[in-house]
């Protein structure tokens, strides 16, 4: 199927690792120009390194998005190839330290609140009148299926994921009119490098070499972590598909919906 996303400019933020990357690739191979995001210069730079090395078109944007002033300097940097951002994917954020209700402290709520939820809204605040102007855009925040099933840890994240896809639903309505679609992702258990090392880890304590193959170390692991229907965990470039469906113009009239990709983990309708 033909995306129709050959020469859209997409900046997605946090992408120099993890899902954010994984995202990166998956729209530079539906033809995006991506426009890579992170704090770390060179990390980032090889990420837009890889996906041009792969035939695609990417550049960089650095900057710290609970400064407004990088913010407003990156989104002036994205707009680098001349013409606005068509898409924005707001990736970047992550939980802090792991706190529960006997440890939590203000502080790490309203820092968690900053990088995820403020974040987003400060560069999506300031691209949405040049999308407003070309009556198109797409806008995917991602979440986390913490924000729907919160656990008795990290309390400050899952709120903040929560406040995220409500914080969307809003989005969704305001600027419809406008030719502007914007949906959440709430990815479940993915497989990424933080994953994979925490997976490793706990293979060890069940007697299984941290070095086995991914797929014995998954299948005794994964229970431990999460009862998944599917019986396995999500992969980054099904993470990417998604997303670079949602913003292509084949999803036109999807907007306000939370697109969980949980293998069926979420007990709820």
């Amino acid at each position: 199927m033909d995306l129709k996303l050959n020469g859209k400019i997409a900046l997605v933020t946090g992408s120099s690792k993890g899902i954010g990357e994984g995202i990166a690739h998956g729209l530079a191979r539906e033809g995006a120009i991506v426009v890579v995001h992170g704090r770390d210069k060179a990390k980032t730079e090889q990420v837009a390194h890889d996906i041009i090395a792969k035939g695609g078109r990417a550049n960089v944007v650095l900057g710290d998005l609970t400064s407004e002033d990088d913010v407003q300097r990156l989104v002036d940097d994205a707009q680098a190839f001349g013409r606005p951002v068509d898409i924005l994917v707001n990736n970047a954020g992550g939980s802090g330290p792991t706190e529960d209700w006997s440890t939590t402290q203000s502080q790490t709520w309203a820092s968690g609140f900053d990088r995820n939820v403020l974040a987003a809204v400060r560069v999506t605040s300031r691209l949405l009148p040049a999308m407003r102007s070309a009556k198109w855009g797409r806008i995917v925040n991602i979440s986390s299926l913490a924000g729907m099933m919160p656990p008795a840890k990290r309390p400050d994240y899952a709120a903040a994921k929560a406040a995220t896809i409500a914080m969307t639903a809003s989005l969704a309505k305001a600027v419809a009119a406008d030719g502007i679609t914007a949906n959440t992702v709430s990815p479940g258990t993915i497989h990424s490098i933080s994953l994979d090392d925490a997976f490793r880890k706990a293979a060890v304590g069940q007697g299984i070499a941290a070095d086995a193959p991914w797929s014995e170390i998954e299948k005794k692991v994964l229970p431990l972590f999460a009862d998944v229907p599917l019986g396995r965990v999500g992969t980054l470039e099904e993470i990417a598909d998604a997303v670079s469906f949602l913003v292509s113009p084949r999803a036109a009239y999807i907007t306000g919906t939370n697109l969980r990709l949980d293998g069926g983990l979420w007990s709820g309708l």
